[in-house]
């Protein structure tokens, strides 16, 4: 059992230490208690107010202890969350989603010169890509942790110690411009596949109330022209929240989409987010036919370890009970 911690003086009513206390003590004594300063004139009594005269006397001169009181901590310094060290500052995070970019075009530019009889969307009616028919090369990307890195916005949540917060999210929508970053390779990649005839689409969960925002911010990152409604599609498009499901679906009605590109699974098909999915069973469903040829074939995966769906899980979740190693006792 741990001891039991002294109140606080002053959340309990002590009085502070020294004058106040004696004074509080001798004010109770039976001596002084009628309040008088006249001491009683019998003989005992002059005895007895003598005595407490000198006590008096005595203990005006000792110098009572000083309280210790604990020096102040210091708030610890904000520290950059190792997922941003690794995504937004390394040298390795830089050329992952480089030779990213890199796979993606050449691939959507092999497609374009061979017109593809299927989109890489899946049509969730019949589980099977959607027809291209005779329509426009599009190529389909999420926007954030895609296109841009949020930079602005995740120093600031980092500097405050959070993870995420709506409303500060939703003020960087809307004046966030010119403080987010083209990824590596994305500049050189948009410029390709226009020149190749396929429209980059970005299929995001910004909010349609931030349309201007958005637009702008892909705008001020040298990404290109994306507007809403024809190569911008957001959060509030329809009436799905932030499955991406249907918007894809309008999109491929309209687009033969040769390639797509993403951060987090939600980006390719809304069923790998079901919540009750345990990571490992996630992992399997996603990379079980007829998804795994579509992995870097059509379907193309940025790291991101900072957020998202990914960053969950337990060690039970995490790490299979055959794996489990303990080093010898020293």
């Amino acid at each position: 059992m741990s001891a039991k911690p002294l109140p606080s003086r002053r959340r309990e009513g002590w009085p502070k230490a020294g004058v106040g206390l004696r004074r509080g003590y001798f004010q109770a004594h039976p001596v002084f208690a009628s309040g008088s300063a006249t001491p009683p004139a019998s003989g005992r009594g002059k005895v007895v107010a003598a005595a407490a005269a000198l006590a008096l006397t005595a203990c005006s001169t000792v110098q009572s202890e000083p309280v210790a009181t604990a020096a102040p901590v210091a708030a610890a310094a904000a520290t950059v969350p190792m997922g941003q060290q690794w995504l937004y500052g390394s040298a390795e995070g830089a050329i992952a989603a480089r030779q990213t970019f890199g796979a993606l075009t050449s691939y959507a530019l092999a497609k374009a010169k061979t017109r593809p009889a299927d989109s890489v969307i899946i049509d969730e009616a019949t589980g099977r890509p959607v027809p291209c028919g005779n329509k426009p090369l599009a190529a389909v990307f999420d926007a954030d942790e895609t296109l841009i890195w949020n930079v602005g916005s995740m120093r600031w949540f980092a500097m405050q110690g959070k993870d995420f917060d709506p409303a500060t999210w939703d003020q960087w929508e809307k004046t966030g411009t010119g403080k987010a970053l083209a990824m590596p390779g994305a500049l050189e990649a948009m410029a390709a596949l226009r020149a190749a005839g396929i429209t980059p689409i970005a299929n995001t969960n910004r909010s349609t109330a931030n349309a201007k925002g958005s637009e702008a911010t892909l705008a001020a990152a040298g990404l290109g022209d994306f507007k809403h409604g024809e190569t911008l599609f957001l959060m509030g498009d329809d009436a799905t929240g932030s499955s991406k499901d249907m918007r894809r679906a309008t999109i491929a009605a309209r687009w033969c989409v040769v390639a797509m590109a993403g951060d987090q699974l939600g980006d390719f098909r809304n069923a790998f987010n079901k919540p009750e999915l345990p990571p490992l069973q996630r992992r399997t469903l996603a990379t079980a036919a007829p998804y795994d040829g579509l992995w870097g074939n059509g379907w193309f995966l940025f790291a991101n370890p900072v957020y998202g769906p990914s960053i969950r899980g337990g060690f039970d979740d995490i790490f299979p009970a055959e794996t489990h190693w303990e080093p010898d006792t020293l």
